[in-house]
């Protein structure tokens, strides 16, 4: 749902505006780090071994509680001053807060849902969240221009703050929503658990700091080296890898908790190596598949012909997510082994990869820099990552088939894409090659996997 925004955001708003709206939500991203400051991974390790789960559960609450509230006086106390900071519109950065606040609220009972297998209640609460953010910016950007509706105070020249807006409302009725879990246990503080909480948490924190500047230090920075209705076409094109996004996405929410969950199995390390092959599998499908239809897709989802200057980055990007969430797979061993500021130290290199090649190359090769800069972020990071954890926790992963799945899909996708654009026979016939030669590798154990 949050997929068929990018089209109506891209149709009703200009590249400088649609700019703004990307930086609105880079800082989003980073300061959301800062409110939760590593909690959440945290939660999940110490709930899963604790015997005083409820405790785990309540301490991490109180404390997400409390420091969020301490966030919310200093900003009010500060407030002209700190938007001034960020070079911010106050109005802007008045419901940037409100929307921060209001989702490091929820981001324990989330954690909880998750925790305990709760799959069915975690999907309504959050589909109910995009269902309403959705809605009010069909109604705000389209329904009110089309049908020249009276709604108090409405500033057609300023769409974007609309938005905003809607993003404010949808997190309201999420918190009221999981407003119970605030009730739902006895409310004790424990120092000794707390303790234990942010000692694991606070490089995740630093590591989810070093994320979100290899995620959007080149939307920070593209506005001002090259200007906002560069910056808005890139971050308008970088939305297509959105199905590379939300794949990624989806595997996180589940298989955090479940590598927790699963780590005292007998045959965990097999179990996560099976992840990582179909993990792979899928990602280079949908990277194939992606830029294979890359044109039938910009004009169904980018449909302003002046965001396509930046078309070339799409699969740049797609391989980029696609080594993130091989990261992320691989993220395991130092999760698992309390190891977490080693995690930090692999984000923090992907960081300084990010920032030093976005300076050095944009002004040579412009906004193309910022998608490759990601790729090599990302890529080292997963290299490193692996390296590593051959030491600390050897997981037996299929190297020579995930290796080959990349790089055959990487062959396919720019063969298709340099050489057979908008040549839709041939691309085809080139995913369906894909496909046959993943059924012949990996038949036998499918067919085992459907027998059970």
């Amino acid at each position: 749902m949050n997929f068929i925004l990018v089209p109506l955001h891209t149709d009703t708003l200009e590249t400088a505006s649609y700019s703004d709206n990307t930086t609105f939500y880079v800082y989003a991203a980073f300061f959301n780090v800062l409110l939760t400051y590593g909690m959440e991974t945290a939660f999940f390790r110490f709930f899963s071994k604790s015997e005083e789960k409820g405790k785990v559960f309540s301490t991490t609450l109180i404390s997400l509680t409390v420091t969020t509230i301490v966030f919310l006086l200093i900003v009010v106390l500060f407030n002209e001053q700190l938007a001034a900071l960020v070079n911010l519109n106050q109005t802007y950065f008045n419901l940037l807060i409100g929307v921060l606040v209001l989702d490091a609220l929820v981001v324990a009972p989330f954690a909880y849902l998750r925790a305990t297998g709760r799959p069915i209640k975690f999907t309504a609460i959050k589909l109910s969240n995009i269902l309403v953010y959705v809605a009010l910016n069909f109604f705000f950007l389209w329904a009110i221009p089309r049908f020249a509706l009276n709604f108090p105070n409405y500033d057609s020249n300023d769409l974007v703050k609309y938005i905003f807006v809607s993003n404010l409302v949808a997190s309201i009725i999420t918190l009221l929503l999981l407003s119970p879990y605030f009730f739902k246990t006895k409310l004790q503080f424990s120092i000794t658990i707390f303790k234990q909480l942010l000692n694991y948490g606070w490089p995740i924190m630093v590591a989810g700091l070093a994320y979100v500047i290899n995620e959007n230090f080149d939307k920070w920075l593209l506005p001002e080296m090259l200007g906002k209705d560069i910056n808005g076409a890139y971050s308008g094109c970088y939305k297509i890898a959105v199905f590379m996004t939300i794949f990624i996405q989806a595997f996180r929410l589940g298989a955090e908790p479940f590598f927790f969950n699963h780590a005292k199995e007998l045959n965990a390390k097999e179990t996560y190596a099976r992840i990582m092959k179909y993990f792979v599998i899928l990602g280079s499908l949908m990277f194939v598949f992606t830029v294979v239809y890359l044109n039938l897709f910009k004009e169904l989802i980018v449909r302003d012909e002046s965001y396509w200057i930046a078309i070339d980055i799409v699969p740049i990007v797609l391989l980029a997510n696609l080594c993130l969430g091989i990261y992320f797979n691989l993220a395991i061993w130092y999760k698992l082994t309390d190891k977490t500021r080693y995690g930090m130290y692999i984000s923090i290199v992907g960081a300084i990869v990010t920032i030093i090649f976005n300076y050095v190359m944009i002004p040579k090769i412009g906004f193309m820099a910022s998608a490759w800069a990601t790729l090599l972020a990302y890529g080292s990071m997963m290299l490193i990552s692996y390296q590593m954890g051959k030491k600390y926790y050897p997981v037996p992963y299929d190297i020579f088939r995930i290796s080959g799945y990349l790089v055959f899909s990487t062959i396919i996708s720019a063969v298709s894409y340099y050489f057979f654009n908008e040549d839709y026979f041939i691309s085809t016939v080139l995913v369906l090659v894909f496909l046959t030669i993943i059924f012949l590798l990996e038949r036998n154990e499918i067919k085992q996997l459907l027998k059970k």
